[in-house]
């Protein structure tokens, strides 16, 4: 069984949130302030994280880059506010997903499954028929890819972003098929960040064979990778 922790610091919140995810068939364990909830995260017996924005003892902006640095747990903003700059600044530090109240708890487990499932796809690209080296391999169980042998230094949401791609070489994906994919947002407004990401997955490629642009852009269209890699 799946364990969701909750780090929540109004109790009718956090009650209504741990019914919902147990009417689901899901284990749920709530922590009322942000840094026992990190320690909780740490122990590595977590699934998911629905984490509060407006925590009294920790910024949840600040408690996400924590995780982050210690787990590729992913992770749900549960927040009052709805900023665009907010949700922006979320998805940027390392949330999967980002819920405003109020809020429908339905919804909300709806967006839990959608999450949990995305993480369970297969990321592993297939060595083609034929070929004898594969320069890019990527582990989904361990969150992890190795590029020439080398491991690439990923964020969740580069290595998100590097599974989807690779998932189908070639394919053009457009920026609303990735936000979709790997943000779970379906927004315009987050094209920038889209590129930001493509941008920096680039990069890491690039310290290992400075020659090689393994993300073709598309112009007006969207973003492949290679598919002789």
């Amino acid at each position: 069984m799946k364990t969701i922790l909750v780090i929540e610091d109004e109790q009718s919140i956090a009650d209504t949130v741990v019914h919902s995810i147990e009417r689901e068939g899901y284990a749920a364990v709530w922590c009322e302030r942000g840094l026992p909830g990190l320690e909780r995260v740490k122990a590595g017996d977590c699934a998911l994280v629905v984490l509060d924005i407006g925590l009294p003892d920790i910024s949840g902006f600040e408690l996400c880059k924590a995780i982050r640095a210690v787990s590729g747990v992913p992770v749900i903003f549960l927040t009052a506010r709805d900023d665009e700059i907010d949700k922006i600044v979320g998805l940027e530090i390392g949330a999967d997903d980002y819920v405003t109240k109020p809020f429908s708890p339905r919804e909300l487990v709806a967006r839990i499954k959608t999450v949990l499932r995305r993480m369970e796809l297969p990321a592993e690209r297939k060595t083609k028929e034929g070929s004898s080296h594969q320069r890019l391999v990527i582990d989904p169980a361990k969150l992890q890819a190795l590029f020439d042998g080398r491991k690439l230094e990923l964020t969740r949401y580069e290595f998100n972003l590097l599974s989807l791609l690779a998932s189908h070489p070639g394919h053009v994906y457009t920026r609303e098929a990735i936000m979709d994919a790997v943000w779970s947002s379906d927004s315009d407004s987050f094209d920038r960040t889209v590129d930001a990401h493509v941008k920096s997955l680039r990069a890491k490629f690039r310290e290992i064979d400075g020659s090689l642009d393994p993300i073709l852009t598309h112009r007006g269209m969207g973003y492949a990778l290679r598919d002789d890699l």
